[in-house]
């Protein structure tokens, strides 16, 4: 099988654990996921499989959105609730200072990572050196918080809403918005409700994939790879120009036979720069970038199979 599948990550296990079950469950070996979520995270982790493997570095470098619960008045060692806390501390601010402080946190702002989490240091897992009772330096990291939207606060819980750019830590988040507050944070919950296109309300549990394997039905929520660049122009090229794609190779505008979607309703760079590549016969080849003006064509990323 060559697509994308939206799969329900629950908690308990890891993204990596989530891979191995579906890996039995379609019974194939090329496959992988898009995204780490914690243990204790729960929802959107789109899986590769086939071909569509070359998608993980595309997909993992998308925006994301989550649901938060944010616990004030404690700071744990792994910045969320399942962790040994260090400290705790009365909640003394009330729910405007709150929202403002949130809402400050719109835009750029430097990261530092967890210990708790899959970066290498010197080679070594942070969470490994964290286990051990290590504790490195760790270089802040520039991240972008695009929108947030507050849902509720109930002292000392707040519940809200964040898109983000890739290599965000929402548990991180938590815990800078407590110590900007002066009392200190963790998360209590998250929930990965979007990422790119890929969202909870299409999203599938293993034991609904499970289900579905055994029923042969299993295309049925199988995202073709071209559907994830959906928004980027279409090129057909003539029969006489197949032999170009099947090798990967350049091609100019004589060798188009049809373009469609030529405006893309919302472009993003990728949009308005690269198109979907397809033989004379309908078959998706791969990500071409449009060069000088739409007279040349280079492959960014092949999908044959």
């Amino acid at each position: 099988m060559n697509g994308v599948i939206n799969v329900y990550k629950e908690a308990g296990f890891t993204s990596h654990d989530a891979v191995a079950k579906l890996r039995g469950i379609v019974k194939q070996k090329k496959i992988g996921h898009t995204g780490t979520l914690d243990p204790d995270a729960e929802g959107v982790l789109p899986v590769c499989l086939g071909n569509a493997t070359k998608l993980c570095g595309l997909l993992t470098e998308k925006e994301k959105t989550y649901r938060a619960v944010l616990l004030l008045g404690q700071t744990t060692d792994t910045q969320d609730t399942s962790g040994k806390v260090l400290t705790e501390a009365p909640v003394n601010v009330g729910e405007e200072e709150v929202r403002e402080t949130i809402l400050s946190f719109l835009g750029d702002y430097d990261q530092i990572p967890p210990m708790y989490s899959a970066l290498k240091v010197n080679g070594k897992k942070l969470y490994e050196l964290a286990r051990a009772g290590k504790e490195v330096e760790r270089q802040a990291r520039r991240v972008r918080i695009l929108e947030i939207q507050i849902q509720e606060i109930r002292l000392p819980e707040v519940v809200f809403t964040v898109t983000c750019s890739s290599g965000t830590y929402i548990r991180t988040l938590c815990q800078d918005i407590g110590e900007k507050l002066g009392c200190g944070g963790c998360m209590k919950r998250l929930l990965r409700t979007k990422v790119d296109r890929f969202e909870l309300a299409d999203s599938h549990k293993l034991s609904e994939l499970e289900a579905l394997m055994k029923a042969g039905r299993i295309e049925e929520v199988l995202l073709p790879v071209d559907d994830v660049f959906a928004a980027c122009p279409a090129v057909r090229v003539k029969p006489e120009s197949d032999r170009l794609i099947r090798n990967g190779n350049p091609f100019g505008k004589e060798d188009i036979a049809e373009v469609t979607g030529e405006r893309p309703a919302e472009g993003t760079e990728l949009e308005l720069t690269c198109v979907r590549v397809y033989n004379s016969d309908g078959e998706f080849c791969g990500l071409y970038r449009r060069e000088q003006g739409g007279r040349r064509y280079k492959p960014e990323k092949m999908f044959l199979a």
